[in-house]
């Protein structure tokens, strides 16, 4: 009678992690080719050049983005890179890049101890295979950096930062679908 009832109540939490286990390993997309939903080699992917509509943000960032999205898709994926025309297709726009200040000093209410560089970028994703993932979403992130460091020696290891970070949750919401 007990061996009935613990597998009464062990039975359901088996199945129940079973599924969360299946579920996981099976993504839309998975680069590496198993598993989840296979694409051939014949998948293109075209990476429109972002426009830069932020004010302050440095003249070459919208080129880094856009080259730090290339160089995923190339390294990461068997994905073809096509000019125009691609099965996946991503444009994009720099909408904020912005300095703050993020902590005061430890005795001093007006100095800095840290300040924050954070970039903004809006992303259409076309999805020709399957439409039903296409998308326009807004991400975000930052680094930050103690005020004591002049920012023009800083930032452009805090843009590749950010825009790897970036990249990397453009790629996670498109392709894997997360």
């Amino acid at each position: 009678m007990k061996l009935r009832k613990h597998i009464s109540i062990l039975l359901p939490v088996l199945v129940f992690l079973l599924a969360g286990v299946y579920s996981c390993k099976h993504v839309r997309y998975n680069m590496s080719g198993e598993g989840g939903r296979k694409l051939d080699d014949s998948v293109t992917v075209t990476v429109v050049t972002f426009r830069n509509n932020a004010p302050l943000a440095k003249p070459t960032l919208a080129q880094t983005m856009t080259e730090s999205l290339k160089d995923f898709i190339q390294r990461q994926t068997r994905f073809n890179l096509v000019n125009e025309g691609g099965d996946l297709t991503y444009e994009g726009e720099i909408t904020s890049y912005s300095i703050a200040p993020v902590a005061i000093s430890a005795g001093s209410t007006d100095q800095a101890a840290l300040n924050r560089l954070t970039i903004s970028a809006k992303v259409k994703y076309t999805d020709e295979i399957e439409e039903r993932y296409s998308f326009e979403s807004n991400f975000s992130r930052f680094a930050d950096f103690p005020s004591s460091q002049d920012v023009s020696a800083v930032e452009d290891q805090l843009i590749k930062e950010i825009t790897d970070q970036i990249t990397q949750d453009i790629v996670n919401k498109s392709i894997y679908a997360w």
